[in-house]
């Protein structure tokens, strides 16, 4: 699956000159549905230059700025590696693809800066976590939501000990076998190192350690920016390991026990999910009685006041932004006198308000929750608790 980042996001976030599109649909991972998620896509690249046209592009400029997406109607093996749902951003020169672990409707946006807003399941608070299965033959790293979850692709991270070291120490031979259940079931055997000749455990020991070292250093590259939960499945003493080497900031204490090597990712998914869960729920609900007392207060630092959320979001004042999932408020923004405009229909040239505001909370390091409408603690989209 695409690893969406932080990274990634200031990317999007860019504005570039010229027309962005923005397309969403909803995917299938196998089956006959595939074939009409290629329709659909293709039905979405039409009206998106259906929409360059009214913008005024001429029609081989329409056909020319969406020409990267058609491609994908021709190539087999990517619709065979599908996930939940697929966004696809285009500009001149540009074109990003996505597949994302959850279900999505179609929406074409066709603006002056793409459309990010569909995205934020996998950026808010409470909406993806890691799963990073680790035993000396194997590492995954599975991205999941509260319903879906997918394999990344470790591209840069050594997928087993002997692909690590196998540079470092060629003619070395090493074996290490983990605790075990002693025959009859009565508890473990310690973890032992196997080697040749004498001390050659501890070295052993240390060659698993310089194995997570790597791993982790091409974690940090794949992960940049990240802050999302990550639960660790393996066995204790491996985990242990592990710890010494991670400088990800975000495990959790509680881990998945046992050998993952041979665990489908969906259990993985759902023991990972039982572990957060109440801490996501909590973390949720307390910055929502926070949100409230506050603006039960009369306190300047809650707003559910969309010209000023996204003054804030701009300046980087937004901490915490409740956001309602599948609305829009279409306007503009001028950011040199700071004034915000309104409109019941989109115009050319404007943009997603919501989406403005919750990017920019986003990157200048505020939290996100994307939720239903209901659970939006203010009348209205949104809600924000400015930092001061």
């Amino acid at each position: 699956m695409d690893l969406l980042t932080k990274a990634e996001l200031e990317r999007l976030a860019t504005k570039e000159n010229g027309w962005h599109v923005s397309l969403f649909l909803p995917t299938h991972r196998a089956g006959a549905e595939i074939e009409q998620d290629r329709i659909r896509l293709k039905n979405l690249l039409s009206q998106a230059e259906d929409e360059l046209l009214a913008a005024g592009l001429r029609s081989p400029e329409a056909a020319q700025l969406v020409a990267p997406a058609q491609t994908l109607l021709q190539d087999s093996r990517f619709w065979q590696h599908m996930s939940d749902g697929l966004a696809v951003f285009l500009s001149e020169g540009l074109f990003h693809r996505y597949r994302l672990p959850y279900d999505l409707p179609p929406l074409v946006v066709v603006a002056e800066q793409w459309h990010i807003k569909p995205l934020l399941p996998l950026l808010s608070g409470d909406g993806c976590f890691y799963i990073l299965a680790i035993s000396q033959h194997q590492i995954r790293l599975l991205q999941g939501t509260r319903h879906s979850v997918d394999s990344v692709d470790l591209e840069g991270v050594p997928k087993s000990l002997p692909e690590a070291l196998r540079f470092d120490d060629p003619e070395r031979q090493l074996q290490f076998h983990t605790a075990t259940r002693q025959p009859g079931g009565k508890g473990k055997r310690p973890a032992a190192f196997h080697g040749h000749g004498v001390g050659e455990g501890e070295k052993a020991k240390n060659d698993v350690l310089r194995f997570f070292h790597k791993v982790d250093s091409g974690l940090a590259t794949l992960l940049a920016g990240e802050r999302a939960p990550m639960v660790l499945a393996g066995v204790d003493y491996v985990l242990a390991i592990y710890r010494e080497a991670n400088q990800y900031p975000n495990i959790v204490d509680e881990v998945i026990e046992g050998n993952p090597d041979q665990v489908a990712a969906e259990e993985l998914h759902q023991r990972a999910w039982n572990i957060l869960q109440p801490l996501f729920l909590q973390a949720r609900e307390e910055a929502s009685g926070r949100y409230k007392a506050l603006a039960g207060s009369g306190s300047e630092q809650a707003s559910s006041d969309l010209q000023q959320v996204v003054i804030a979001a701009h300046d980087g004042r937004v901490d915490t932004l409740f956001i309602a999932l599948r609305e829009q408020c279409w306007g503009s923004f001028d950011r040199q006198k700071r004034a915000v405009q309104t409109r019941d229909e989109p115009r050319a040239a404007d943009e997603d308000l919501l989406d403005l505001a919750s990017v920019r909370t986003l990157l200048q390091g505020g939290t996100i929750y994307a939720v239903e409408p209901q659970l939006v603690p203010a009348e209205g989209p949104l809600a924000a608790i400015f930092r001061y």
